[in-house]
């Protein structure tokens, strides 16, 4: 079932639309908690970052979820991450940053960071997701729907693209779409990260040792 955008308003700050996507994320839990969701979808226990100067993302949609991780590096036991699902059916990345940190013995931390689309052909993607649990960003929407649910919305993650198989999704909550989104200076932590098609133009990969801001993408 397709759902109709109705409206043309446009957003500058992303964190003005994210307000209902926290509450939502908040009622995940709950529901998680009295096994009305199931959550299937397995993370690393370890978040990462990613900064962009510039994306451009046609058929915007997202919605609460939420990703079982590892609640350490050792071990089995797991924890629930409630995520902010933010997905496009394709997006162009224009300075794109990914770092994550990890504590290798005898070594001490070690952040693996990986750079792309730094010249002139972007990152391309197709069927993104993006399980989410910090977004800062401007940010600009077009004809954008706020309030939907999330089994209604254009791309949704209980029906279509490649994740939906490990994603589990409260099909009637809060969902929000446009028909496009373009956010500057972004930069967000993330669970995790899949696409059916991920490009990657002037790949640039480091392990460097330490960590912080100078090190990091941010």
């Amino acid at each position: 079932m397709e759902s109709v955008a109705r409206g043309g308003t446009r957003w500058k700050r992303f964190a003005l639309v994210m307000v209902p996507s926290v509450a939502a994320t908040a009622a995940i839990g709950i529901g998680l908690a009295q096994g009305a969701l199931a959550a299937s979808f397995a993370v690393s226990g370890q978040e990462f970052k990613v900064k962009a100067g510039h994306l451009e993302g046609q058929g915007f949609a997202q919605y609460g979820g939420v990703d079982m991780g590892y609640a350490s590096l050792k071990g089995d036991e797991k924890t629930a991450h409630p995520v902010a699902i933010s997905t496009f059916k394709t997006a162009t990345i224009k300075n794109m940053c990914q770092s994550v940190v990890t504590d290798v013995p005898l070594l001490g931390k070690i952040t693996l960071k990986l750079k792309a689309g730094t010249g002139k052909t972007p990152v391309s993607a197709e069927n993104l997701y993006l399980d989410i649990s910090q977004l800062d960003a401007n940010a600009e929407f077009r004809n954008i729907d706020i309030g939907v649910a999330a089994k209604d919305t254009d791309n949704p993650g209980t029906g279509k693209g490649p994740a939906v198989k490990d994603k589990s999704i409260l099909e009637n909550g809060f969902a929000q779409q446009a028909d496009e989104a373009i956010l500057d200076n972004v930069e967000q932590k993330a669970w995790a990260t899949t696409a059916g098609t991920f490009k990657l133009s002037n790949l640039s990969m480091r392990l460097i040792r330490g960590s912080g801001e100078k090190i990091e993408c941010f």
